[in-house]
């Protein structure tokens, strides 16, 4: 529960589909429970050897940011609290640390990285088994 003491969902968005299809099904079970979503968004970039420190960050930040903004227009979410949180840090790290107080954590069964042919990305099974919450992992429907 957030501060307020209202059903709070994180929801992971990474731009794909299957995420989201996640802040949709999250913002749709918010509206149910007269909670709240936080909208998730991690940046993230290897670092460099480089003398200027975090160079290339700025495009970084500015391409999670406009990713973030298409995602929640995306949804009809106008009579839920929604809040976006833009975190540096790898993905998975991200959405655990913002579910520490959620009641439930929604992500996309696949995202844009690794192998396509796996029906279970490497975020969505890392935040499966170590989520302080549980966990809704929102799949393709049949024959997308």
């Amino acid at each position: 529960m957030d501060a307020s003491g209202r059903f709070l969902i994180v929801a992971g968005i990474d731009g794909s589909e299957q995420s989201l299809a996640a802040l949709r099904w999250a913002v749709d079970e918010a509206r149910l429970r007269h909670g709240k979503v936080r909208a998730v968004t991690a940046w993230h970039y290897p670092p460099v050897p480089s003398t200027v420190e975090d160079s290339g960050s700025n495009d970084s930040f500015h391409s999670a940011e406009r990713l973030q903004t298409d995602a929640l227009k995306a949804v009809a979410a106008d009579d839920v609290d929604i809040e976006g949180i833009l975190v540096r840090d790898l993905a998975a790290t991200a959405l655990l640390e913002a579910s520490k107080d959620a009641d439930l954590l929604v992500v996309g069964s696949r995202g844009h990285g690794g192998f396509a042919g796996l029906r279970l990305g490497s975020i969505s099974s890392q935040v499966m088994h170590h989520a302080p919450c549980p966990v809704l992992v929102v799949r393709p429907r049949s024959g997308a």
